[in-house]
């Protein structure tokens, strides 16, 4: 049996971040909106009270995988739900059970903070990741749709980010 460690990112795990955040975004077809530096990475994990936080997934070792994550608010539920931004495993340490260790911890920390949901989104065509979610008894919510303001809606409805 292969050796798995989760543990926190810390802001000196910037790089590697970085690294395997580029790498889901390849998988998913998005390399060009990375945007992100490893400063501002590095700046919200080692921030006094961070909004963000990760997780990075080791086998025997070796960096293979993370989760980031932030805690949201449900108004019906009256209490936190932890939200799952990304999860990612390398593609030559999946079907090693990295994804479901990284949300296994992600339940844990969820449950520590009597979180009502553990939420997150997956794409349409991510079959795999679909099937791989609903193995572990997750369901999709059929009824709601994601929307975004980018930074150029938010600057339409009159913030410019300077005043």
């Amino acid at each position: 049996m292969s050796e798995i460690t989760i543990r926190p990112a810390l802001a000196s795990d910037a790089p590697l971040l970085l690294e395997l955040i580029r790498g889901l975004a390849e998988y998913e077809r998005l390399a060009h909106e990375v945007v992100a530096t490893e400063a501002q990475l590095a700046a919200e994990l080692g921030a006094a009270q961070p909004v963000v936080h990760a997780l990075i997934a080791e086998l025997e070792g070796s960096p293979v995988g993370f989760a980031l994550y932030f805690f949201s608010f449900s108004t019906f539920l009256g209490r936190q739900g932890l939200y799952l931004e990304d999860l990612y495993v390398r593609p030559q340490a999946r079907s090693h059970g990295i994804g479901r260790a990284l949300l296994a911890e992600l339940a844990r920390r969820a449950a520590e903070r009597s979180c009502g949901r553990l939420e997150w989104s997956v794409l349409d065509w991510n079959v795999d990741a679909q099937r791989f979610y609903t193995d572990l008894g997750a369901r999709p919510m059929a009824d709601w749709t994601v929307w975004r303001l980018d930074r150029a809606g938010i600057e339409s409805l009159g913030y410019d980010g300077k005043s």
